[in-house]
């Protein structure tokens, strides 16, 4: 679970103003920078399945858009507020100019719990989401993708309330899409293979070889899925991950020293990467307090869940065998628990750059789509890992100026590219 008591908006506001003081960013394009250019809030009425009406709260934020057209994922969760919506599309603006992506940032969010939902249920819900935002969506306004508890089937509807409205096809409105129906092959792995192809560069920085090194990972839903399934094939072991348990309320740890068997784990784990405890204790995994992912005696963790949750409380308890912290989710580490890590030296590859594999392979299907012309999975891997490891490289080299970590470094390259955009512009 998310702290409630901390702000992700705040933190990210923080870490944008340390930025703009470090690159003596003007006040004219400082204040565009720390507002979002639109912002919708709106409610979505749906019939449920025993008659009954019912309203949820929805909101979309496009924070950018001077680089291109906005892009971001689409959350569903019962906690999931107009606030948190808008500092997560700002790391979305910041995340696509550090890949140096075409493209701006947005999110957007519906309050409401999908295990609660019946399939009809979730459909209307998606397709009021779209007749709501119809009108300020499109492959070359703004293209929604999935993200928390949202899926291909989700955005499938989502497509095919677009098109009914517009009366045209236009598969390149949304990302994420089945293959088949306008997905791109290799979009369920991207993100997670770019969180490792990142760590793999930071690995060689180091002079590690993989196969010496042992993971443990928060969250198994498709990032930390394909994050572990790539690490494995580089030779790596995770022997430890934490997921929430809907049944019981609480996350829950499980631990295989010698290696979690990932496909065991994927046969007993539901549509949103939640493991059955009793399932997991009959295949001798152990099973700790959710919390203890971060304890293991491991070199790198990845925090691929939610935001903050490596926190100033918390961060004392990570061993010192720990050597990188690759951030899967959005804002998985709080300001304090940054500079404690700072001091320790860790390599902390920033969730801007580290997740933002989704973001390059929703870009290539968005592509792909507008060209009604797709390529092969081993093309769309391929180009990721190019798109990624360019990106690393550029991080890394730009982290060689004095003061500047990983995080700080990403966040220069970023907010340099989206100030240069909006001046050329003539909005600052």
């Amino acid at each position: 679970m998310s702290n409630p008591a901390y702000s992700l908006l705040q933190a990210t506001l923080q870490q944008f103003d340390h930025i703009a003081d470090r690159v003596d960013l003007d006040p004219a394009t400082r204040a565009l920078l720390r507002l979002p250019v639109r912002a919708f809030q709106f409610t979505i009425p749906v019939r449920m399945d025993d008659g009954r009406m019912r309203i949820f709260e929805a909101s979309r934020i496009h924070h950018n858009d001077a680089r291109g057209p906005c892009r971001g994922g689409l959350r569903f969760h019962p906690h999931e507020g107009a606030e948190n919506v808008r500092a997560l599309a700002m790391l979305m603006t910041w995340a696509c100019a550090v890949v140096d992506l075409p493209l701006g940032g947005s999110m957007g969010g519906v309050a409401c719990d999908p295990h609660d939902l019946s399939p009809m249920e979730l459909e209307r819900l998606c397709r009021g989401w779209v007749r709501q935002m119809g009108p300020n969506l499109g492959p070359t306004w703004d293209v929604p993708g999935p993200d928390l508890m949202t899926n291909a089937q989700h955005m499938l509807w989502m497509l095919d309330e677009f098109e009914t409205l517009r009366a045209s096809r236009s598969p390149g409105f949304i990302t994420g899409k089945p293959v088949g129906l306008g997905g791109s092959l290799g979009r369920n792995e991207a993100t997670g293979y770019g969180v490792m192809i990142t760590v793999r560069e930071a690995l060689r920085d180091l002079g590690l070889d993989p196969s010496a090194t042992r993971a443990s990972v928060q969250g198994f839903g498709h990032v930390a899925q394909h994050a572990i399934a790539l690490y494995h094939r580089l030779g790596g072991r995770a022997t430890c991950v934490a997921c929430w348990d809907h049944e019981d309320r609480v996350s829950h740890a499980y631990r295989r020293r010698e290696g979690i068997d990932l496909e065991e784990l994927r046969s007993i784990a539901n549509a949103f990467g939640e493991i059955d405890r009793r399932q997991a204790e009959a295949h001798g995994y152990e099973v700790l307090p959710g919390e203890a992912w971060l304890e293991q005696d491991v070199d790198i963790l990845v925090p691929a869940a939610l935001e903050s949750q490596i926190t100033a409380e918390n961060v004392g308890r990570i061993p010192p065998r720990v050597k990188i912290i690759a951030e899967g989710a959005n804002g998985p580490t709080t300001s304090e628990a940054s500079l404690r890590l700072r001091d320790r030296n860790l390599v902390v590859i920033p969730d801007i750059l580290a997740n933002a594999g989704g973001l390059v392979c929703s870009y290539f299907e968005q592509v792909q789509g507008n060209m009604n012309y797709y390529w092969r999975q081993d093309e769309v891997l391929g180009k990721l890992d190019v798109q990624m490891t360019d990106a690393y490289l550029a991080v890394r080299e730009r982290k060689r100026e004095p003061t500047l970590d990983l995080r700080d470094a990403a966040h220069v390259i970023a907010v340099t590219r989206v100030a240069q955009a909006c001046r050329e512009r003539g909005w600052a």
